[in-house]
């Protein structure tokens, strides 16, 4: 059986947002998790892209906007036949939950991490290549080789008004995710366009794909329509565009 593998696109600022931040969240999961200095090196700058992103957007504002349209959703169906009543009480706590989790943090989002001067030190100087050099941040080295115990206490301070968004941005991506069912669709000479229906925007796109085919999706939209074009991966150069129909699974996720 061939493997398969999605790409994912987002159809506004808040999702494209969410979606950032799950890539980042996954990476500072990934290697907090290794003891290695180098590991926390990665998952520092990590949490420094977190901090960067969360700081560009009322991030705060937008988490509780989308559990609130979740909610209201979730509630339309409360009434309809054929709906798992456990199930959707629970997906209903579990909103409530995350939400309750923002509502009761002291500030804005990543805002420990955001004020801590020895990560702004960090900061400033990753903007110069191979600016977290020894000789340039000596606090920054010793602390990296400390035990595995006090960097991961380090983290877990940082994390502190993280933690919620991350679990609410992991459950709105997931309902979103699940929202629809896939269709079988076919690119003509590699190119499929579609309009979306304006009184159920779509919030995301999911472009299902073998991997054996060696080919990838270019995809640009926004609310009303969406454009895919797959490419082929050249050995030197940019990828060109791949001309023969290519049949892929598609999802527009509207919830």
């Amino acid at each position: 059986m061939s493997t398969l593998i999605t790409f994912e696109h987002p159809l506004n600022e808040r999702i494209r947002t969410f979606l950032r931040l799950e890539h980042l969240f996954r990476q500072l999961d990934y290697f907090i998790q290794h003891e290695d200095p180098r590991s926390s090196r990665c998952a520092v700058n990590a949490l420094l892209d977190i901090v960067a992103v969360t700081a560009r957007a009322d991030v705060r504002t937008e988490i509780l906007k989308e559990i609130e349209r979740l909610l209201n959703n979730l509630n339309r169906l409360a009434n309809q036949r054929g709906v798992d009543q456990t199930a959707l009480n629970q997906l209903l706590s579990d909103l409530s939950q995350v939400a309750a989790g923002i509502h009761q943090l002291a500030g804005p989002i990543g805002h420990r991490a955001r004020e801590d001067e020895f990560l702004k030190a960090i900061a400033q100087r990753s903007s110069i290549p191979g600016g977290t050099c020894s000789f340039d941040l000596p606090d920054f080295y010793y602390w990296l080789i400390q035990p595995t115990e006090q960097r991961q206490a380090r983290f877990a301070d940082w994390l502190e008004d993280l933690n919620p968004a991350i679990q609410a941005i992991r459950l709105a991506l997931s309902l979103l995710r699940a929202s629809s069912g896939s269709r079988t669709v076919l690119a003509e000479r590699g190119f499929y366009q579609e309009a979306l229906d304006a009184l159920a925007p779509a919030q995301m796109l999911r472009v299902t794909i073998e991997a054996d085919k060696s080919i990838f999706p270019e995809i640009s939209g926004h609310r009303n329509r969406f454009s895919i074009r797959f490419m082929r991966p050249e050995p030197q150069g940019r990828a060109s565009p791949y001309g023969e129909d290519v049949e892929f699974q598609l999802t527009c996720c509207v919830f």
